[in-house]
């Protein structure tokens, strides 16, 4: 069974019904009509993947449809047919974008052999768009993480994946929701499928349902074509709802209905269209609350919240902040570096490491592109970093003596010291453990705590 749908169009009706029924036997969802203008009608719900014409009709021609459907931005497949066989006419309906052109009387066989390759060649454009994506550029987004929260949230995404379980994902903004989502598609056996990421908050109410569903042509004002919709375009792959929370009421029944039934109809169509998609949702909203306020469905977020991923944020798992700055220096040196590597000296990286991050992770990534564009040397230094992690590094950890007077390398010294033993110490001793913590190598933290110490052993 596959879910192919066909239109066959032909004034004769014996011949279109007789194919229609063989077609049915092989397993293809077929429609017939006995016009063009009737498939022209038809092809406005925009949910036909193949039309089989007959090129002389009354009216108007196979030819003719084909144009005019493609004008109006229908990306049906044409396969057309004529008893009246003619070379000119053959290179006429290939020149205008038809994938063969058979001879009547046509036989099943060829039709299905036609229908085969239609198919095969639309799974081949999808594989090139994947293939191109990669070539162009597409650079891995995979950042190792060694905080125990996010390893288990790595586990949990290994488990999930490989199901069509729905998925929901919370967190505060910048907390990296959207790379979580990204690594469940990719781990996932729809890997090969779209990756359609939407964000719910971005779109306005009165476009929404026509942007999710799709709508025909004329169903409403401004609607000058037929479009697929999100959910279509997302259609073996998986859709991924952001701020899943900005969602409003009517729309989320028929979320709701798409979930459970995994069909939906289009704006201003009578037809209803299937999909074979995954659902991934988003938001830094609490859905409970909301829920109880009457502002969110409960039915709905039981749908979403099959599995639920709660991302904590980067000032909780600062054993994390390290990966991400290295990650950074690399991804975004081509963007804002000129492609250069730079490394981070040791007196801003204790300064990065000590900053709350309420921007998370977006700002993490933020601030290293700022540094790699300003960045003069070979090393970025403080001089580079934005003045209020400057100065909120320096005051934020009550536990911290800091010398009143001498040098900013002096004041970073007694700073990087103050964090080190204060790790040590809620390690139970366990420098390993602290090194963890704090996103460091073991040597790095026994050289930081030599150079403080001969630096007050020299009187500093």
């Amino acid at each position: 069974m596959t879910d192919t749908q066909i239109l066959i169009v032909d004034d004769e009706l014996a011949i279109r019904q007789v194919l229609a029924a063989n077609l049915a036997k092989e397993g293809y969802a077929v429609e017939d009509v006995g016009s063009g203008e009737e498939a022209m009608g038809r092809l406005d719900s925009g949910d036909i993947d193949i039309v089989i014409s007959d090129i002389k009709m009354p009216g108007m021609s196979g030819i003719d449809l084909m144009k005019q459907a493609h004008d109006a931005g229908i990306e049906s497949t044409f396969l057309l047919m004529t008893a009246f066989a003619s070379v000119d006419t053959a290179i006429e309906a290939m020149k205008l974008g038809a994938f063969d052109y058979m001879i009547k009387p046509v036989r099943t066989e060829e039709v299905v052999h036609q229908l085969q390759q239609i198919t095969d060649l639309r799974g081949l454009r999808s594989e090139n768009r994947l293939l191109r994506s990669i070539v162009l550029g597409e650079q891995d987004t995979h950042c190792a993480l060694v905080s125990p929260v996010m390893q288990e949230i790595d586990r949990i995404i290994a488990k999930v994946a490989v199901t069509d379980g729905t998925v929901l994902i919370t967190g505060a903004s910048g907390t990296g929701k959207g790379i979580v989502a990204r690594n469940i598609h990719k781990q996932s056996l729809r890997v090969n499928g779209p990756f359609i990421p939407v964000n719910c908050g971005s779109i306005p109410e009165n476009l929404m349902e026509s942007e999710f569903f799709g709508h025909t042509k004329g169903a409403f004002t401004g609607a000058d074509k037929t479009t697929k919709g999100l959910f279509a375009e997302a259609d073996k792959g998986t859709i991924f709802l952001d701020e899943i929370g900005e969602m409003p009421l009517p729309l989320q029944v028929k979320l709701l209905h798409v979930i459970e039934e995994r069909e939906f109809r289009p704006v201003g169509s009578e037809k209803v269209k299937r999909v074979n998609i995954r659902i991934v949702a988003a938001t830094n909203r609490n859905l409970e609350k909301m829920v109880e306020e009457g502002k969110f469905r409960e039915d709905l977020f039981f749908r979403l919240n099959i599995i639920h991923i709660q991302i904590p944020p980067l000032r909780e798992r600062r054993e994390d902040i390290g990966s991400f700055i290295q990650f950074f220096l690399k991804h975004d040196a081509d963007q804002y570096a000129a492609g250069r590597h730079l490394s981070v000296d040791a007196d801003a990286e204790a300064i990065l490491m000590a900053y709350n991050w309420p921007g998370n992770v977006r700002e993490v990534q933020n601030v290293i592109a700022r540094a790699l564009i300003l960045a003069e040397g070979k090393h970025i230094t403080i001089a580079d970093l934005p003045h209020q992690i400057t100065q909120s590094a320096l005051h934020d950890t009550p536990s911290m003596t800091l010398p009143n007077g001498g040098s900013l390398h002096e004041r970073i010294l007694a700073y990087e010291y103050s964090l080190i033993m204060q790790a040590i110490e809620e390690a139970d001793g366990d420098r390993k453990a602290a090194t963890v913590k704090l996103g460091i190598g073991l040597s790095t933290l026994y050289r930081k705590i030599e150079e403080f110490e001969k630096h007050r052993a020299d009187g500093g």
